[in-house]
């Protein structure tokens, strides 16, 4: 039997729970099943990248880097696509965030189609 890569699970890492859940319900509105992280802790503590099409990562939290945090992924030899998203946008951080290898970078606020065009990618797999 083969089994298939979940490509509609993603992962969203925020500590502003408000835009969690906010995410959640427009990633569901678009048939993705979402799993959340209100902190790089609980983040980290997460291992099963198999079956997830992409990390929507916010840049700036409470106990952490979201840039630290992909960095580790792929030190650890995961690559899953990313999206960044932060409320800081500033040209230093967006560079760093591109240099990381994100598949797009969102400052807040942003709109849905925004989120949703390159989830679409990385969902078939086109990242």
């Amino acid at each position: 039997m083969l089994f298939l890569r979940n490509r509609e699970r993603v992962f969203v890492v925020d500590d502003d729970l408000a835009m969690l859940r906010g995410v959640a319900r427009v990633l569901k509105q678009h048939g993705y099943d979402t799993v959340l992280f209100s902190s790089a802790e609980a983040f980290s503590g997460h291992d099963d990248y198999e079956n997830v099409a992409c990390i929507v990562l916010d840049i700036n939290l409470k106990d952490g880097s979201g840039i630290e945090l992909r960095h580790g992924l792929k030190a650890a030899g995961i690559y899953v696509p990313v999206i960044y998203m932060t409320a800081n946008d500033n040209p230093v951080v967006r560079a760093a965030a591109v240099q990381s290898g994100c598949l797009a970078y969102l400052a807040k606020p942003f709109s849905a189609n925004s989120l949703i065009e390159p989830l679409k990618r990385a969902s078939a797999g086109l990242t």
